[in-house]
């Protein structure tokens, strides 16, 4: 199974991408997004991969991180989501975008996406919600645990997110709604402000 590829970038094309790794080139199936990530044709490209394997076929899938390709791996499960509705979710909203849009039931902003009506806007929001909270927890605790410690600057939203949604858990909430309304908060107090900050604004959501 072929899990990344670094190599050259070859050509590209709709939603596609050839990576020359050391004269062998890979055809890469891409989300519109990742692609616009690329560098020049010629130049050194990293992408994370999904291999899929068919009895008749196979087909790899480039991501520009792991948390795009896990999301993908997340739609996929949803019934009526396939590898070509997942990268049009994935080409609609930036990773971010989703997250907020799943915590807070957006179905309208999942609808964004070509393929993607109501019915099944509804039935993804419903389906990921909680699965959602556990993968993006998941993400941060990674990356708290990966960052350097001596002298470092870490992010201070990831652990900021982390640590609030703990707060409303410990506080009885559910994590689901603890991490939505977490989700949503952070975009009104906005990046610098402090964990009590992000912790009183998620219960105002919650009190909604």
């Amino acid at each position: 199974m072929i899990a990344k590829l670094t190599g050259r970038l070859d050509s590209t094309g709709e939603n596609w991408a050839i990576i020359d790794c050391a004269g062998v080139g890979y055809l890469v199936e891409c989300a519109s997004r990742t692609l616009a990530r690329l560098p020049a044709v010629g130049g050194q490209v990293s992408l994370v991969v999904e291999t899929l394997l068919r009895e008749d076929s196979l087909r790899l899938i480039g991501f520009a991180s792991a948390a795009e390709r896990d999301w993908f791996r997340l739609l996929t499960q949803v019934q009526g989501v396939g590898a070509r509705i997942a990268l049009a979710i994935l080409s609609a909203l930036e990773v971010d975008d989703l997250v907020r849009a799943i915590a807070a039931q957006d179905k309208a902003l999942l609808t964004r996406a070509d393929g993607v009506g109501p019915k099944l806007a509804q039935r993804i929001a419903t389906e990921l919600k909680d699965k959602a909270a556990g993968l993006m927890l998941g993400h941060a605790a990674r990356a708290q645990a990966q960052a350097p410690t001596a002298g470092a600057r870490l992010d201070p939203s990831v652990g900021l997110a982390a640590d609030a949604v703990s707060a409303l858990v410990n506080l009885g909430y559910g994590r689901s709604e603890a991490f939505g309304a977490v989700a949503t908060a952070s975009q009104v107090v906005g990046a610098k402000a402090k964990l009590e900050d992000l912790i009183r604004a998620g219960l105002r959501e919650l009190a909604k």
